[in-house]
């Protein structure tokens, strides 16, 4: 089973991307479909298909649907809110409290996430290709299992509740474990040639790469045709159009996005199989689309031997202006990029060791830690 999230800011065009992903796999054999996440849906639209809150066949071995966050939440979630709160308040919270202690805000993301997850496990697809929303509700959503995870840790609950909350625990240990199976799960960042578009797909990356999740591939989407010899007006905007979108992927180059697949702006909008099709040929080449582009996929954390103690990489795609700042929590290091924040839970070896210092190179960030090798 291969899963393939499919992101960027909106407007980018990661539906479309996403559709004719899904396409090239189902043509090249594979039994695949296609999710939609967004709350805007249009995955419907780029498949020329009408789209349900349950799978339907769009062609041979291609499936699609569109999930219903809000009809998750009043059914799945309804139930395991109500058995928790009776839970509480049979241990001697009053009604108020016991409600209050089960709205979670998120939860509706949360229950698109778990969905995904019923279908890959319960389905007869060998891969799964998931249109997000935007990039910010993208990110929430990918950490939407970590968080209420260790929310469920601090939480004191008594004997009454300990089964259901033992039984949701488990259940979001598991999505993170999909999630971060870079051998299951990887990511397609799509962006325009645009600079702001740009500077968010980079914070976008850092901010994936703290969470553990594997990015396999950077689009650039909606790249201006060559001009060539055209003269005229029309021939001046876009050459000077395509000139600054040159300009934004060498800078993107610069900065070590080397491995970037390029899809032109099509005239007319692409809608349906054949459309999709030729979008998928220009994306992949002659590649499988399950390779991505050859982004490379680096462990999180790698601890090496020091002299005086340990060095930890930390492999999170960093730009110069990027504001970082590191501290120790008890067992575990707080690492924030750009304003987006993670506990990582230290190996045991370097919990005796303090910080002393920590420094960027192309491959992200290294922190020096002193302390005795010997403990641990």
């Amino acid at each position: 089973m291969r899963i393939l999230l499919f992101t960027g800011k909106g407007g980018v065009g990661k539906t479309t991307l996403a559709a004719a992903t899904g396409a090239a796999l189902a043509a090249r054999g594979r039994k695949t479909l296609v999710v939609s996440t967004d709350p805007a849906h249009s995955l419907g639209d780029a498949f020329g298909h009408t789209l349900g809150a349950e799978p339907s066949e769009v062609d041979a071995l291609l499936s699609a649907v569109q999930i219903d966050s809000r009809t998750l939440v009043d059914t799945s979630w309804h139930r395991l809110r109500a058995e928790l709160q009776t839970a509480l308040s049979g241990a001697g919270l009053d009604t108020l409290d016991a409600e209050e202690l089960t709205v979670l805000p998120g939860v509706d993301e949360l229950l698109a996430l778990t969905e995904v997850r019923r279908l890959a496990e319960d389905g007869p697809w060998e891969t799964i290709v998931v249109d997000c929303g935007p990039t910010a509700e993208t990110l929430r959503l990918l950490a939407l299992p970590e968080a209420f995870s260790g929310y469920l840790t601090r939480l004191w609950v008594p004997k009454q509740v300990t089964e259901s909350v033992r039984r949701l625990g488990t259940h979001l240990d598991g999505l993170r474990a999909l999630l971060t199976e870079p051998s299951v799960t990887t990511v397609r960042l799509v962006l325009t040639p645009e600079r702001v578009v740009v500077a968010e797909a980079r914070r976008t990356l850092s901010s994936l790469a703290l969470r553990g999740i594997a990015v396999d591939g950077l689009v650039t989407n909606r790249l201006m045709p060559a001009p060539g010899f055209w003269r005229g007006g029309a021939g001046s905007w876009l050459r000077t159009r395509r000139t600054q979108q040159d300009t934004v992927l060498a800078e993107l180059s610069a900065a070590g996005f080397t491995a970037v697949s390029r899809v032109e702006h099509r005239a007319v909008e692409p809608v349906g199989l054949p459309a999709l099709l030729e979008i998928a040929a220009e994306l992949y080449r002659d590649g499988d689309p399950l390779d991505g582009n050859g982004t490379p996929v680096t462990p999180l954390l790698r601890v090496r031997p020091a002299p005086d103690g340990y060095t930890l990489r930390i492999a999170i795609p960093l730009t110069r202006d990027a504001e970082v700042d590191l501290a120790r929590v008890d067992d575990d290091l707080a690492i924030t990029v750009d304003g987006f924040r993670r506990l990582i839970a230290l190996p045991e070896s370097l919990r005796p060791c303090r910080i002393t210092g920590a420094e960027s190179d192309a491959d992200g960030l290294v922190v020096s830690l002193a302390g005795n090798r010997g403990r641990g």
